[in-house]
């Protein structure tokens, strides 16, 4: 009986967000990106309170016939990561789904996808990264792994390595020490990515203990090749990797600071942190439809939305 009543509710909410949405990039260092799982759609959009109430996307995606990946649709059932990265002057977003999917899609054309495939729903995908040989890694929770998808060899490419990671969550590329950082249940790795890109051999490097239990998030804090964000079931820390600490003390941190955040990041342009943690009585209870702002303080809220996480739309390198 619940299942149906949530498909239900899912349906409405996915009429209640439909809108036009324009092809157009927007105003860059102001929009925000949501992994809204009602509609089952990315949506991008503006900053601005307004914008959010009149639902004025400038960008919405997800896998269907129209953009060539029609047969991976099935597989994005509860989008839960949604990043922006930049290759060779092109942009791209790097999106997962609960129900198995991961992809590289250029942004804003969304056809004709760089890397996609179906890793698994099983496997629960949360986040995704494009490295700089082409490869693309993916983090799983209940696969409980790391795998380098051999995307470099084509769009759709199944050959991986894997690093077992449990409770897989989080991955980032480190540009400066040349690391794949992977957060999972309990730690922060470092992966040092050998081999080819043909034959990728991943390696840890570091692995740091987290101070609480159920790592979740991991982002760069831009304008710091030190510290990155991470988030576990019960705080939002920051983890400098030359001392290779994790730390509550940082600006902003008392508002910030909290329990079941899914997602945080730091607008590069201004230094405004967005996150999102779900609401006590929402219907999905791993959603929110207000994500928070802070250095300064503000809130935006997508009536009916099923949010899961809520990024700044822009590279975060």
């Amino acid at each position: 009986m619940r299942r149906t009543a949530l498909v239900f509710l899912a349906a409405i909410a996915a009429l209640v967000l439909a809108s036009p949405v324009s092809a157009a990039p927007g105003r860059p260092g102001g929009l925000v990106a949501l992994t809204e799982q009602a509609s089952r759609r990315i949506l991008v959009l503006p900053a601005d309170q307004e914008a959010w109430r009149t639902r004025a996307y400038t960008w919405s995606w997800a896998p269907a016939a129209a953009n060539g990946l029609g047969d991976l649709a099935a597989a994005f059932v509860s989008p839960d990561e949604a990043k922006l990265t930049e290759r060779a002057g092109q942009q791209y977003l790097m999106t997962t789904a609960s129900g198995g999917f991961a992809g590289v899609i250029p942004y804003p054309q969304g056809t004709g996808a760089y890397w996609a495939a179906n890793v698994g729903g099983p496997s629960n995908p949360h986040s995704i990264e494009l490295l700089p040989d082409g490869n693309v890694a993916v983090a799983a929770s209940t696969g409980g792994w790391l795998r380098v998808y051999t995307a470099s060899q084509g769009a759709r490419s199944t050959t991986y390595a894997e690093y077992p990671l449990v409770g897989g969550h989080g991955v980032v590329w480190d540009h400066e020490r040349q690391v794949l950082w992977a957060l999972g249940t309990h730690e922060l790795v470092a992966l040092r990515v050998g081999g080819t890109p043909a034959a990728p051999v991943l390696t840890a490097e570091q692995v740091f203990h987290l101070p609480s239990e159920g790592g979740h998030d991991l982002q760069p804090v831009p304008g710091s090749g030190d510290q990155l964000w991470v988030t576990t079931e019960t705080e939002v820390l920051r983890f400098s990797k030359s001392r290779g600490t994790f730390s509550t003390r940082y600006p902003g941190a008392a508002a910030i600071n909290g329990h079941n955040v899914k997602s945080v990041t730091t607008n590069a342009r201004t230094g405004q942190v967005l996150t999102a943690t779900p609401q006590a009585d929402h219907i999905c209870t791993w959603c929110t439809d207000t994500v928070d702002l802070d250095l300064p303080r503000g809130e935006l809220t997508l009536r009916g939305a099923w949010i899961y996480k809520a990024r700044w739309w822009q590279p975060q390198h």
